[in-house]
């Protein structure tokens, strides 16, 4: 995984980890693999995995069984409740990415219309 410079690799791999239990890639009690198997396949050190869990542990988000490893959470409020959130963000930094160009909401709204009208064209000419 390529990190961000100006964001802990903790954090990136705590919001990676969150936007894959959002996205139901980790599900209601799916074991996550262990410390030292993210850690390699991150590249990073078994600390910053650690403390990355430990995060998510305090958040509700995984919990640990004693001997057996980590595990997603089963609060499904928690997980649609962050979908929101995270849908929430990427809608304020689109708005944001359409006011950087010189569109103001209606302009970007017509604009996201227009945008989903010709990938519905897309995906029917296609089947």
């Amino acid at each position: 995984m390529e990190f961000k410079d100006n964001v802990p690799i903790y954090l990136q791999i705590e919001q990676r980890l969150i936007k894959q239990i959002v996205q139901g890639q980790l599900q209601a009690g799916d074991r996550l693999p262990s410390v030292r198997k993210l850690a390699v396949a991150e590249t990073v050190n078994v600390n910053t995995v650690q403390r990355a869990l430990r995060e998510l542990n305090a958040q509700g988000f995984i919990y640990t069984k004693r001997g057996e490893g980590n595990f997603v959470t089963d609060d499904e409020t928690l997980i649609e409740d962050t979908k929101a959130q995270l849908i929430q963000q990427a809608l304020t930094e689109f708005l944001k990415e359409m006011g950087g160009l010189g569109l103001d909401h209606g302009a970007a709204q017509a604009a996201l219309t227009d945008y989903l009208r010709k990938e519905e064209q897309d995906d029917s000419s296609q089947h």
